[in-house]
């Protein structure tokens, strides 16, 4: 019964790991345990050198409520405007800041206020920038400059040059960012590219055209009811309606004015785009350290793993 006990116990411990045999075998295979660490973190190296530099350009932005300005003074012909059909603002109107903030994320404003304002090339086709002449550089694979043509491999439901949907799928993903402080408010619009002269002039058109598509937006309503008060104005015969009207076409003329007037119609600059002389991104020192990290890991791995094979195979 002893003897048994005692062939027993050796079975027991070949089962687990053996501590001792784990740090021998690593002493044993350090050499190969550095090498392939090294190796790893020279190619981490490289890549993260071939990486482009890649520039943010941030506005601060604070919603202009213009609805405000004439909310009071139109207050008090809301009745009458309501059975012309004319949507006068209230107190509790918040104007377009909100709609805009969704507005400027849609592939709408995107296709028809951004994409025909840039050149698709600067979004779809560049490699790098060179910052002593201030040129892009444009990945030879993908647009011929030369020829102005684009020459890319593509599957469907890609097309040979990039649809609106496409571009506007990669300038989701990798140029544009917008943040709302709901507390103060306060809008961050961030703009990503290898160009910070780009990045900035994109961030700028971005705010002049959203600004620019609700002011032609409640030009256009305010210029509908000027008309129709007009109208009405010439086919009533009662001079109360008709002063009535006549007050409230005032006020809607008023209101084109201070249309026309305000430059940042929804939103306003707190701190205004610009060109970033620092790049955001990539931070090459952290990409190095994991890198290395992951070879080290790895390397380990693999000693043991061929160490505790090779055994199993021989015995």
């Amino acid at each position: 019964m002893q003897e048994t006990h005692t062939n027993k116990k050796p079975d027991n411990l070949d089962d687990g790991i053996d501590l001792q045999e784990l740090i021998y075998v690593l002493l044993e295979k350090k050499w190969t345990i550095v090498s392939v660490t090294a190796f790893a973190s020279i190619i981490v190296v490289i890549y993260s050198l071939l990486l482009p530099n890649i520039y943010q350009s941030k506005a601060i932005l604070v919603p202009v409520n213009a609805s405000s300005n004439i909310s009071g003074a139109l207050g008090e012909y809301g009745g009458l405007a309501g059975l012309a059909g004319i949507a006068l603002p209230s107190d509790g109107d918040e104007g377009n800041s909100q709609k805009a903030i969704k507005k400027i994320s849609s592939l709408s404003f995107f296709e028809n206020n951004f994409l025909s304002n840039i050149y698709l090339p600067d979004l779809m086709a560049v490699k790098s920038w060179n910052f002593k002449t201030n040129t892009l550089i444009y990945d030879k694979d993908i647009y011929d400059v030369k020829s102005k043509a684009w020459i890319r491999d593509y599957s469907y439901p890609q097309k040979q040059v990039p649809s609106a949907q496409e571009s506007y799928e990669i300038f989701l993903e990798e140029h544009l960012s917008l943040n709302e402080d709901k507390k103060s408010g306060f809008i961050t619009l961030f703009i990503k590219h290898q160009s910070p002269f780009v990045a900035k002039q994109w961030s700028e058109l971005i705010v002049n055209e959203v600004n620019n598509f609700y002011r032609l937006k409640d030009k256009l309503q305010s210029q509908k009811a000027v008309n129709y008060l007009n109208d009405q104005i010439s086919s009533t015969s009662f001079s109360e309606i008709k002063e009535a009207l006549a007050r409230l076409l005032q006020e809607q003329t008023e209101k084109l004015t201070l249309i026309e007037a305000n430059e940042f119609y929804v939103f306003d600059y707190i701190d205004p785009p610009a060109v970033m002389e620092k790049k955001s991104e990539p931070n090459r020192a952290l990409i190095c350290i994991f890198g290395a990290i992951l070879g080290g890991i790895l390397s380990v791995l693999y000693v043991l793993i061929r160490h505790y094979a090779f055994s199993e195979k021989t015995s």
